[in-house]
């Protein structure tokens, strides 16, 4: 048995505004709430074109008060840019708003380049990742290790580590915390993440035993043809993405694939090996193929598509799909 969820990077469509994004948003999580998805979480970026997943809690809250039982979170948190401090203030303040129904996904990237980063901490500052994941937990906790406090009582907001590579997947298993690759973007080292995790875990108050859950791409539709032509979007904003070009997240382009260079098929290829394209059955095909592979606990879905009812079917699809898979 497995979950499925939603990663949302708040992607700007071509002839849409951060005001449609964010309808469209909360559009999606309320059709996901009524076909079984666990949670919903936002990334965190900056300065990037397209994409308007820049004050993450904030459009946290705009979601979870649009909802009434999803888990909101973050997927994640770019702690180098954030004070432990401050990170727990917020997600405390969240938790108290919506109990039981926040989370909170931390990584090590710092979600963006050189002159942004310098802008959004000032004067730059060395952390260790490690460390500041204790500092968080502690606030939470409100456990005394800390010389400060965060904010009063314990707030048992989930903490779960983010990766593409081992150092998370360690951190993870030392900490007892539930781990997330990111296998929609950087499916690379997707098993060996994997596998280091759960040999390396180490049971803690927070974690019994280990908890994976891995990104796919799915873009589902009636039809093959509408189903690859949706994914048209998503596939020329990661090419101009590589090629140096971000922007908002494109129409869809009939036959885009046969119109790129052999270069940029094999960087798309590599970078979307995680993605199931296609009809109901294809979908479930793949999904059902990976489950077995990968034997992740949950499986969390980016679905880039211009259009927010065509994403919002897409999501349902995929859930019909394996149906018979999923947790109650």
């Amino acid at each position: 048995m497995t979950a499925l969820s939603v990663l949302d990077l708040m992607m700007i469509g071509e002839g849409n505004t951060f005001s449609d994004t964010l309808e469209g948003a909360r559009l999606l999580a309320r059709h996901v709430e009524q076909h079984g998805y666990r949670r919903y979480w936002i990334a965190e970026h900056h300065d990037l074109p397209g994409i308007g997943s820049m004050a993450t809690p904030l459009i946290i809250q705009h979601l979870a008060a649009s909802t009434s039982t999803l888990r909101v979170g973050a997927g994640g948190i770019m702690l180098p840019n954030h004070s432990p401090l401050i990170v727990a203030e917020q997600f405390g303040t969240l938790h108290t708003l919506f109990p039981d129904r926040i989370d909170l996904g931390v990584g090590r990237a710092p979600g963006s380049g050189g002159p942004t980063i310098r802008a959004i901490r000032g004067v730059a500052q060395e952390r260790d990742f490690a460390q500041d994941v204790s500092r968080l937990i502690n606030y939470l906790q409100n456990n005394g290790r800390e010389p400060v406090r965060a904010l009063p009582g314990r707030h048992d907001v989930p903490v779960w580590v983010l990766g593409s590579g081992l150092q998370g997947a360690d951190l993870a298993a030392r900490m007892g915390l539930p781990y997330a690759f990111a296998s929609h973007f950087a499916p690379q080292m997707l098993m060996q993440a994997i596998e280091h995790y759960r040999t390396s875990f180490r049971p803690s108050e927070f974690l019994a035993k280990p908890y994976v859950m891995a990104g796919v791409n799915v873009i589902a539709a009636p039809t093959r043809a509408e189903a690859h032509w949706l994914a048209s979007s998503h596939q020329q904003w990661v090419v101009k993405l590589h090629a140096g070009r971000a922007g908002l997240l494109p129409l869809p382009e009939e036959g885009y694939l046969d119109k790129i260079s052999n270069f940029d098929r094999e960087g798309l290829n590599q970078a979307m090996a995680c993605s199931a394209i296609g009809d109901i059955a294809d979908v479930g095909t793949w999904l059902r193929q990976f489950i077995a592979t990968t034997q992740v606990d949950e499986l969390m879905i980016d679905a880039r598509i211009h259009d927010p009812v065509a994403r919002c079917r897409s999501y349902q699809l995929a859930a019909e799909s394996i149906a018979d898979l999923l947790n109650d």
